[in-house]
């Protein structure tokens, strides 16, 4: 059943917010010991926030537009009550004071928050290995990694045990584990979701996201996640559309006449059996109406350094506030190895010596870039081609920082450029989950779920 004919369903009395939830409850119980998604539950909280919906769908009360659903929520979003780890043994005792403006949204539309999923420590990852609570399992492709930052979230839709999850998206946090475990998740424009209560990973480049099984799912998380948040310098003031518009159209009408770039650097850095699958995604697209265009970028070599600059110098400034005095230990003594790497290397960067030569350069090459990206986009509705150029290793595989950091190399762009991005699964490779990425203009979030509702 896709998302939103349950959240019918439940309107309608034909399947109630407490045996939904249940249901989910009976998943995680069966199955996360194995693949370790959640690191803690609410089951009494949302128990209780499922009999509130239940009682007011039985008196013709009004309910919220999640009413019932269910949702994960990645342990850098905070959440009151909840330990807010991100992961790391720096903060495994620090409880959410507050709600972070995102959950105080899901609250408002009667969302149901199940628990707090597993991630890479800090965000500093793409794999879920990095986790002070051990890695997490893909249960598309069990025995391998499941992506990373947001893999706990992406593992959770994979494995059926909630509707929709939270996660964040610095450089492809999102939609890395979305490609590797076969869900679909979106990092929308930079600003149209409140990152007020995101523990920051590198606040020029994070963004938070809804993944989901199905696209009905993340139009019904965008509509309630997008508002302007006057906590959050960075939001947006956005007349946004409805993200459920499109559920009722044909493909045809959602693709028709729409231009749809390739980007041939894109395909050449990429595994020639995940092109493959990619090439498959795009015959549909014409098959449908739309137009194939082939297009250059020459930049892509800058985009991994420059990404990883910006966000060495933002997150070690981000952690000198876990200093071991307010709250938790003091993070250099206690985190894991990349998450000292980013901070070592942010330190260094950071050094008024040093800051001309990498820092600022950064900034001016994230600037071309992101002309660049717009001029990509000038005259065409969407970017398409892979999400990630390599398939998930299998966890425990040593693989050196460089190598890991390849994963992110077509994901980084859009987080630099402030362009909304997306992945879903285009078909899979010797049963391992291969995600399409579409990329578009700011603000045009909606193009992107118009082109993944068609294609699926």
């Amino acid at each position: 059943m896709k998302v939103i004919e349950k959240l019918e369903a439940i309107k309608n009395k034909e399947l109630s917010s407490s045996d939904n939830l249940e249901n989910y409850l009976s998943v995680i119980e069966k199955k996360n010991k194995d693949i370790n998604a959640f690191l803690e539950l609410g089951e009494e909280k949302a128990k209780g926030k499922a009999e509130e919906i239940d009682k007011k769908i039985a008196n013709g009360d009004e309910v919220g537009s999640l009413a019932g659903l269910v949702f994960a929520i990645k342990a850098n979003i905070n959440v009151e009550d909840f330990i807010i780890s991100a992961a790391s043994k720096t903060l495994e005792n620090y409880y959410g004071s507050y709600n972070a403006t995102v959950i105080e949204n899901i609250i408002k539309e009667d969302g149901i928050i199940v628990g707090i999923t597993n991630m890479d420590e800090f965000a500093a990852g793409s794999s879920t290995e990095s986790s002070y609570y051990g890695p997490t399992d893909n249960p598309a492709a069990p025995g391998r990694i499941p992506g990373g930052s947001s893999g706990g979230s992406a593992a959770a839709i994979a494995s059926g045990m909630c509707d929709i999850a939270l996660g964040s998206d610095t450089g492809g946090s999102i939609r890395n584990p979305s490609s590797h475990c076969g869900v679909f998740g979106f990092k929308p424009t930079y600003g149209a979701v409140s990152r007020q209560g995101l523990l920051d990973l590198s606040m020029s480049l994070d963004q938070i996201g809804p993944l989901s099984g199905d696209a009905s799912g993340i139009a019904i998380g965008l509509n309630s996640l997008i508002s302007n948040d006057p906590k959050d310098s960075t939001s947006l003031k956005w007349d946004s559309p409805n993200f459920l518009d499109p559920i009722n159209k044909t493909p045809e009408e959602l693709i028709a006449g729409k231009k749809i770039a390739i980007v041939r650097e894109f395909n050449e850095v990429t595994d020639s059996k995940i092109n493959g699958i990619i090439d498959n995604s795009l015959d549909k697209i014409t098959d449908l109406g739309g137009e194939i265009l082939e297009l250059n970028f020459d930049y892509i070599d800058l985009c991994l350094p420059t990404y990883y600059l910006i966000n060495y110098v933002e997150f070690f400034s981000a952690t000198r506030k876990y200093d071991g005095r307010k709250y938790g230990s003091k993070i250099e003594d206690v985190c894991g190895e990349e998450v000292l790497r980013r901070i070592e290397m942010g330190s260094y960067i950071s050094q008024q010596e040093f800051s001309g030569k990498y820092y600022k350069r950064a900034l001016q090459a994230r600037s071309l870039i992101r002309t660049e990206i717009n001029k990509l986009l000038d005259g065409v509705d969407l970017i398409a081609g892979p999400t990630v150029p390599k398939l998930p290793h299998k966890i425990g595989e040593n693989l050196e920082p460089m190598e890991m950091y390849a994963y992110d190399v077509l994901t980084v762009i859009a987080n630099l450029a402030g362009i909304p991005a997306a992945s879903m699964k285009a078909g899979d490779v010797n049963g391992i989950p291969v995600g399409l990425q579409l990329q578009a203009k700011p603000q045009d979030d909606l193009k992107i779920l118009e082109a993944m509702i068609a294609l699926e």
